[in-house]
Parts: structure tokens; sequence; C-alpha cells
């Protein structure tokens, strides 16, 4: 991820903070409490004890084999058993060994697990502007989904949606722009889009069902069975190096681009307030900074094996496809009619939208400018290098 917040997360943890004493109050603990244990002083009482011994369990969305994703919670639960010398450890579980993939902030909300590791965008039924958490079609990239969230106040609202479920959420990494998608078959117009079967989630899923498609929500681990076998005829997931480990490639060969739903998409550490209560402050801003590692991680193992595994899916005969500007023309107002109606209805949405909408209209001017001209000369001659078809 980017830079961190200048609201009082971007402090960096001072390796001083975990060895001294801590101030008076903090969380100490008596047998087990939630999560926390410590160990219990002479005469039957509580050990003042500042920096107690925490054990929490963190449920994920994704798979164990999808090691940018679901390594991002590996990557968290390292460094923070490092800055904290083990007294704070989080163990991950793939999605399905605790809960299913999509009923993971569920799990965080109710205390089944103190920590859960998905996109907010998948639960946009508890909450429409979740989605924002994550990201909306035709909306912010990842730097300026990060600099939303981390400097433009982004983070700060939808704490605030957060709220009303029990949790507090911490960024967990962004994936970067995403592909179009796998389809059976090609896709040249607006027209051509109506009658498939798509998965595709939230907001992206709301444009195509406006646009004529039938829409499926699938864990990553069921949606190469349900391309297999008919069930859907088109899919999107990440990108190259994700997409070539589910296997897509040999259910469909037409892989478009770009990823208008997805131009920037964060992931989120989805944490229990209760749990996150009983910790000591030291030990949540070290969580930040674990997160904030494992983040920019994330971004960089993408950024680094797209680009192979792209070339790797066009030598076994993937067909590159871009999206018409017909498409692309058609998901836009759609998305655009979807974001509004959804403000009309909530107040709260209403104040995310209109604040989101502000920031990445002036971000986009920004970016058009200096940005844009290099990618035009730079990124212009190779940007259908190995394509099938443009």
């Amino acid at each position: 991820m980017a830079a961190e917040s200048k609201r009082g997360h971007d402090a960096p943890i001072q390796r001083r903070a975990f060895l001294g004493a801590a101030a008076a109050g903090a969380v100490g603990a008596a047998g087990t409490l939630a999560g926390c244990s410590g160990p219990v002083g002479e005469g039957g009482g509580p050990a003042v004890q500042t920096r107690p011994t925490v054990m929490w369990r963190m449920a994920s969305s994704f798979p164990r084999t999808l090691d940018a994703l679901y390594g991002a919670a590996e990557r968290l639960s390292q460094r923070l058993a490092v800055l904290t010398e083990n007294r704070f450890q989080v163990r991950p579980y793939p999605a399905g060994e605790l809960v299913p993939g999509l009923q993971v902030m569920d799990a965080a909300q109710q205390g089944t697990v103190q920590v859960g590791h998905t996109p907010a965008y998948y639960y946009t039924g508890k909450n429409a502007a979740l989605a924002f958490d994550t990201g909306v079609p035709f909306g912010l990239t990842a730097r300026q989904q990060d600099a939303w969230l981390y400097q433009g106040g982004g983070l700060e609202l939808m704490q605030e949606v957060f709220s009303d479920f029990g949790i507090v959420t911490v960024p967990a990494g962004n994936t970067g722009a995403q592909m179009g998608g796998w389809f059976k078959r090609e896709v040249n117009t607006a027209a051509d889009l109506r009658g498939l079967r798509m998965r595709i989630p939230a907001l992206g899923g709301d444009v195509m069902n406006r646009l004529g498609v039938t829409v499926q929500v699938l864990a990553g681990g069921d949606i190469y069975p349900a391309l297999e076998r008919g069930a859907i005829d088109a899919t999107e997931w990440v990108g190259p190096y994700d997409d070539e480990k589910l296997g897509f490639h040999d259910a469909a060969k037409n892989y478009y681009y770009p990823g208008w739903w997805e131009p920037g998409p964060s992931m989120s550490f989805m944490i229990n307030r209760a749990a996150w209560d009983r910790i000591p402050s030291e030990y949540q801003e070290a969580f930040r900074a674990a997160a904030l590692y494992a983040g920019t991680h994330t971004l960089t193992i993408y950024d680094t094996q797209n680009p192979q595994a792209l070339e790797r899916l066009v030598a076994k005969g993937v067909m590159l496809r871009r999206f018409s500007p017909e498409i692309m023309r058609a998901a836009r107002t759609a998305a655009t009619e979807i974001l509004e109606e959804n403000a009309a209805r909530d107040a709260m949405y209403r104040r995310i939208y209109d604040q989101w909408k502000d920031f990445r209209d002036a971000s986009h001017r920004w970016f058009a400018t200096a940005e844009q001209a290099y990618a035009d000369f730079a990124y212009g001659s190779a940007s259908n290098a190995g394509a099938g078809a443009g």
C-alpha cells in the first residue's frame, strides 16, 4: 500500500515501545479473555502486565494457493510476531477452513474470529457504501485508492460504516489494475453481453446486470468448476498471475481488458471491535504497521508477476481482447446511474459518494496531465505486444 495516514496512523513503530514498561491500565489478563491471555499474579490476583500474550484467529476469503492475496494474511502474521516479540500472534486460515470465503465479515462481526481478511465489496448487501472501501467501477487506481483512504479522509468515512457492524478496518493491500476477465465467446458490442452468465461481484455485477448479464457471485475456489462445466460463460478474478494459477485459460480463451469495475481494489483486515478494544494501543499500532508492510508487498508481487504470467498465457494460446469503446461507454453510463441512485436512497452513501467523487475528479485531472502523458508515450507501443486480437 502507499503512505500511511497523516491522522496518527503513520508514526513508525519504535522498538523501544515494545521493550519498555507501558503506562498503567493497559490490558493485562488472568487466564483467557476472548483472545487475550496473560499470567496470574501471586495470591490469585491478576499480574500487572502491559504486554500480554494475545492469540487471534484470522479467516481469509482466499485460498492458500494465491500467495499474493492470501499471502498478505501470512505476511501480517509474521511481521506482527516480530514487532511484538511473539506476544501478539495472529493465525491465518484460508477460505473454507473456518468459514466460507464469502462469510468472512460475518465471522469477524460475530466474534467467531478476531480478524477477517477480505474485500469489503463482497458485503454490499449489508451496506452498499462498503463498496468504496474496495473500489467502484471507473473509480480510483491503486495509488489513488491508497491516497483516498490514507490521506483523503476515506478511511475515516469507512470506519463510520464499519462501526455499525462492530468492526474496525485496516487496509490490507491492493491488487492494482485488474483484467476484464475470461469469456468463452467474443463480446464486441453491448448487445453481445445480453444473456451471458458471469461471475462478478459488487457494483461491477450490478452494472453487468443492467447490461443484460446474469450475474453470479462465487468464491475464488468455486469459479473454475463453474466455468469448466458451463454453469457460467465468463468470469473475472484479478489478473494474469492469479488467473493462471486458477486455470481459467483451460476453460475459456478470450481474455478481456481492462477491468473497468476494479481499477485499483483494496483488501481489508476487518477486526472485531471488542477484541480490538481489549488489546493495548501499542499492539494496535503494531497491527497497523504490519498491515502496511503486508499490503505493500501484495502490490509489488502483482506488479512483478503479472507481466511474466501474461506472457505465459499468450504463449498458451490465450487471445487478448480489449473491451470495445461501445461496451466501455455503456458500462460507465450504467455505473454512474447506479452510484447516483444509491446516493439518492441513503444519506451516508451520499456523503461518502460526494466526498469520494470530488477526490476522484481532482485526482483524475492530475493523473491526466503528467501521468497520462508519460504512459501514452512509454506504454503505447507495447500495449498490444503479443496480443492475439485488439
